[in-house]
């Protein structure tokens, strides 16, 4: 059954750790429950020990949805990748969790707030092929272990356009799924229900979030960084943006993974509660018309 979690970026930012600092866990955890979410993704401010993470989700009735992880396939064959990823998988396997968010980033720039997106890494053609080899074999690995790799294309990474996402998928095998995330491939150039429509077989997890489209404007014509971007209010929440989630899902029939509610916000400007609410509210009644969930 499709559930809708969410991802506590938009109380506690991971890659800008000031951005919600000085929130407790346990608030951003009630807050979501409050909500009506049913599941977590992990940050940095969670337990990474499964006993522990358990005894922090349980009182607020949240399940574990996933977690990020950061690979370094450019720099390490899938061997090597496989034992730095133990740990990571071994926790999601013991909290339940089918699916794995993976993306590459040992030559990302995400995270540098000097560097512009005009920076951001590229591969050439003949690349493809043994990247998508790698990212495959550790996808045929963790399914084996009952997890499936859901590839994350995100702004400042080298997956990030359109052509990027369908180059890679040709690139990778089967086993490799798609996380479909509807903010990074608006503001990467491509429309998310035409992804959505092209790689639906193999799409595994949904990030959803929305772009001001006057701030994706101002951050081309500046060549911001994403960070810089980010704290200037490129995302929201569901329903607050421009991307029309009701025809993403429609391309979606039959979904029955996690919807994830995300939105890097800076959480001074944009109250974490007040836009959960908003976004989840959104998400629901686009859920209900689309016939993918009961209306709450």
């Amino acid at each position: 059954m499709l559930r809708i979690g969410a991802n506590p970026i938009g109380w506690s930012n991971d890659d800008m750790r000031e951005l919600g600092g000085e929130t407790p866990l346990e608030t951003c955890l009630a807050e979501a429950a409050s909500v009506g979410i049913e599941g977590m993704e992990l940050g940095h401010k969670f337990p990474r020990e499964a006993g522990a993470l358990k005894a922090a989700l349980a009182p607020f009735g949240l399940a574990c949805v996933s977690g990020w992880y950061s690979s370094e396939l450019f720099l390490r064959d899938p061997a090597a990748e496989m034992a730095a990823l133990r740990p990571h998988l071994d926790l999601l396997k013991a909290m339940g969790c089918d699916v794995l968010v993976f993306a590459e980033t040992s030559n990302a720039i995400h995270g540098d707030r000097t560097m512009p997106l005009s920076r951001r890494p590229h591969l050439a053609a003949n690349d493809w092929a043994e990247f998508g080899r790698r990212v495959t074999a550790v996808a045929e690995a963790t399914r084996a272990e009952g997890v499936r790799l859901a590839y994350h294309h995100h702004m400042g990474t080298v997956v990030q356009s359109e052509a990027d996402i369908d180059a890679f998928m040709a690139a990778t095998g089967e086993a490799v799924a798609l996380l479909l995330d509807t903010g990074h491939a608006t503001w990467g150039g491509a429309d998310p229900a035409k992804l959505a429509r092209r790689h639906r077989s193999r799409i595994a997890h949904v990030h959803t979030k929305d772009v001001r489209p006057a701030v994706m404007a101002r951050a081309a014509a500046e060549d911001m960084s994403f960070l810089d971007a980010v704290v200037d209010g490129v995302y929201t929440v569901p329903g607050d943006g421009s991307i029309d989630f009701e025809a993403v899902f429609r391309e979606l029939p039959g979904y029955d993974g996690w919807v994830v509610i995300e939105a890097e916000q800076d959480p001074a400007k944009a109250n974490p509660l007040e836009y959960a609410h908003k976004g989840w509210a959104h998400l629901v009644s686009v859920l209900a018309k689309t016939g993918l969930r009961p209306a709450a």
